[in-house]
Order: C-alpha cells, then sequence, then structure tokens
C-alpha cells in the first residue's frame, strides 16, 4: 500500500508590492511610508483562503510591516500560523555589512516575538540573499536564536541563487537548519519548483508536476512560498520600469489565487517548524 502523502511547507513572504527588490531603482526607501498599502487586505484573503482549506503555514514577516500593523501579526498568530522573521527593512544581507546584517536580524526577532507571543524560529533573507559570499549571515542568525534559516535559492538567477548549495535541509553554522525552497534536478541542473514568480509563468500543470517529482522521487517535503501581493492584480502601476521588470512583477497575477487553491487541494501543507523541527527531521539533517 502506497504511505501516506508528505506534507509540504507553505510559506508566504510578508511584504507589500513597493518593498520588492527589482523595484528598489524605481522605488527609493524614504517613499515607502507615503505609498497606499495594500498588504492588510492581501493577508486577510490568504488567511481566509487558508482556513477554508484548513491549512496552516509560516509567514516570513517584515518589521517594517509589523512595526505598522501589528494587529495583523496578531491575526496570523491567533490563527494558528507560524510567525517568523523576514528581517526588519528588506535590504538584502549581501547588501549590509555584518553588523548591520546582525543588527537588523536582532530588531526584527524582538518586535515580532513582543507583538506575536511567539517564540520566533525561523528567518528568510530578503531575495535569498545569503550566499558564498556572506555566510558570515548564519552566524548571525543563530547569534540572534533562531534555528532555522530559509535563505538559500540552490539555482542560477541574475538576483540571487547559490546553485552549488544542497538542495534539502542540512545544518550550517552553530548547528542552525537551512531549508533551502525547493529545486527540482533535470539534466544535471536545479530549477525552480517552489513558487514565486515562476508559480505565475509557468503553466499550473507543470508547477504541479515539479513538486510531485520533489515528493515521490526525492522523498523530500517541498517548500513553496509566495507574497501577498501576488494575489493583488488591481495593485498601483509603478510607471517607467524595464520591460523585463514589468512582465516579472505583473505576470498573471490576475491568476495567482485561483492557482494558489488549486494548489492547495492538490498537495498536504503546513508550517515550517512543524514539519522540519521534529525530532526526526532534524536527525536527518543533521
Amino acid at each position: 500500500m502506497p504511505g501516506q502523502p508528505l506534507t509540504n511547507a507553505l510559506t508566504i513572504d510578508v511584504e507589500d508590492y513597493f518593498q520588492v527588490s527589482a523595484l528598489a531603482p524605481y522605488i527609493p526607501r524614504h517613499e515607502w511610508p507615503q505609498r497606499p498599502c495594500r498588504v492588510e487586505g492581501n493577508v486577510e484573503r490568504i488567511l481566509l483562503m487558508l482556513d477554508e482549506s484548513r491549512v496552516r503555514a509560516t509567514f516570513f514577516t517584515l518589521g517594517w510591516i509589523a512595526e505598522r500593523y501589528p494587529q495583523l501579526v496578531r491575526r496570523i498568530a491567533d490563527a494558528g500560523h507560524e510567525v517568523a522573521s523576514h528581517g526588519f527593512g528588506h535590504e538584502r544581507a549581501s547588501d549590509l555589512s555584518r553588523a548591520d546584517f546582525c543588527a537588523d536580524v536582532r530588531r526584527a526577532k524582538l518586535l515580532l516575538e513582543d507583538i506575536s507571543g511567539q517564540e520566533i524560529r525561523g528567518y528568510r533573507a530578503p531575495s535569498f540573499s545569503i550566499g558564498v559570499g556572506n555566510l558570515w549571515a548564519f552566524d548571525c542568525l543563530a547569534e540572534a536564536g533562531h534555528r532555522y534559516s530559509s535563505s538559500i535559492y540552490p539555482i542560477r538567477h541574475d538576483h540571487y541563487g547559490m546553485p552549488d548549495a544542497p538542495r534539502f535541509a542540512h545544518r550550517v553554522q552553530h548547528g542552525l537548519l537551512e531549508l533551502p525552497v525547493t529545486t527540482a534536478r533535470f539534466l544535471d541542473r536545479n530549477w525552480p519548483a517552489s513558487g514565486g514568480g515562476y508559480f505565475r509563468l509557468l503553466p499550473y500543470a507543470l508547477s504541479r508536476w515539479l513538486l510531485r517529482q520533489v515528493n515521490d522521487r526525492d522523498g523530500q517535503p517541498a517548500i513553496f512560498y509566495f507574497h501577498p501581493w501576488e494575489i493583488d492584480p488591481g495593485q498601483p502601476r509603478i510607471p517607467n520600469l524595464s520591460v523585463k521588470t514589468r512582465f516579472r512583477h505583473y505576470v498573471n497575477l490576475d491568476r495567482t489565487e485561483g492557482r494558489l487553491r488549486r494548489l492547495l487541494t492538490d498537495f498536504r501543507w503546513g508550517r515550517m517548524d512543524e514539519i522540519f523541527l521534529r525530532r526526526g527531521m532534524a536527525a536527518v539533517a543533521a
């Protein structure tokens, strides 16, 4: 008899549309407070969708958002989801000094713990910006008290990526558990299979097939991610974007929620901490 299907990790990076790294050249950081925020409404839609599907997830939440919308963080926690850290100011780890990165990590963790009443165990670097040039970032995460990171994307990409990194859960400095977002292995190369812009761009059937390959062939739980702004086709359009940036940011926004609803029924989903911090999974990764 076939075994029970694996439970995969559903993760949401809680940031608003104007905080996306690819839009940084077009939206100065000092303009953020003046931009119309849409994250509250989008997260509420996500929470309703998850409640309808009886799915619990991990919300990697930006400190900048939590500071302005503490009630949103409490809603996430009260609904039974894991609150994790996305750092405070959505600055790429690779753009910060060690001291500044450590300070950003500590500030976000303390704030999120104070608001949510939860221990903040997990961290995800903005734009998966931990790589071979700044592995010291794991020291900062461990020193701050994080138990796991999901900050490496083992693919080749023009904005991020560490293609030679292990594809699945593994230990890094100080026993910290690194949980890379999911890739599928074909033709001696890692291919994205974990959400984000690829989920909006690729046909849903292909995304579903890639995730099943990871579950069935590799025997590993997948880690899938998306952003609240990706279910929001009504978000303000930013003028004068390059063709590539405009395509990447806006492609298929009107289809994402429907695809996510299918995804929630086609696979089993859960929180990062409950899947990967169990004793059995920790022993496999050690």
